[in-house]
C-alpha cells in the first residue's frame, strides 16, 4: 500500500507542475512576442526618423523670387532654432500667440494686430500665416482652427508626432 500512495503522490505532483507549466509558458509566450513587436516597432521608428531627418535636410527653405521679388519662406522649425529667423510679421504673430498664453482665434490675433477685423476677408491672408506658422512647427492648430504655442524646443517634426500619436492608438506595443 505504501508504493502506490507514493506513486500517487508523485503522480498528483507530477499532474501540478503539468498544470504550473502550462501558466508559466503562456506569459512568457507572450512576453515573447510583445517583445518581437517591440523590436519591430524600434526599427519601423529608426527608419521614419532616418526619413524624416531626411526631409527635413531636403526640404531647407531658400529665398524663392515671386513676380521680380525675393520671397523668405518660413523655415520649419528645428531644435535650438530662435525665432529671429522668421521674418518680422511672422515674428509679431507668434508674439502675439505666446502673449495670450492659451489657444487663440485668428480674430483675436488680428485685433491684437490692429486689422479691420470686422471687414469680410482681411483675416483670410492671417489665417494663411497661422497655419503656415503651424505646419511648419511653429504654431500648434488646434482641431477647432485656434492656435496655440508649441513646446520648446520640438523633440519632433509635426508628421513624426502625429505618426507616433496614431501608432500609440492602434494598440501596439505600449500603447495599450
Amino acid at each position: 500500500m505504501v508504493e502506490s500512495e507514493i506513486a500517487e503522490r508523485m503522480a498528483a505532483r507530477r499532474a501540478e507542475l503539468d498544470e504550473l507549466e502550462e501558466q508559466l509558458v503562456k506569459p512568457l509566450d507572450q512576453v515573447r512576442a510583445e517583445r518581437d513587436e517591440l523590436a519591430v516597432a524600434e526599427r519601423v521608428w529608426h527608419r521614419m526618423a532616418e526619413q524624416f531627418a531626411g526631409e527635413q535636410a531636403t526640404a531647407t527653405p531658400v529665398p524663392v523670387q515671386v513676380a521680380g521679388r525675393a520671397v523668405l519662406l518660413v523655415p520649419h522649425r528645428e531644435g535650438g532654432m530662435d525665432q529671429t529667423v522668421l521674418p518680422p510679421e511672422y515674428q509679431k504673430i507668434l508674439a502675439v500667440v505666446r502673449q495670450a498664453g492659451a489657444q487663440v482665434a485668428t480674430r483675436a490675433v488680428g485685433e491684437a494686430l490692429g486689422l479691420e477685423v470686422g471687414v469680410r476677408g482681411r483675416l483670410e491672408p492671417l489665417r494663411g500665416k497661422l497655419t503656415k506658422l503651424a505646419e511648419r512647427g511653429w504654431l500648434r492648430k488646434m482641431p477647432d482652427v485656434r492656435f496655440t504655442t508649441r513646446p520648446w524646443p520640438a523633440l519632433l517634426p509635426p508628421a513624426a508626432a502625429s505618426w507616433a500619436s496614431s501608432w500609440r492608438n492602434c494598440g501596439a506595443p505600449g500603447g495599450r
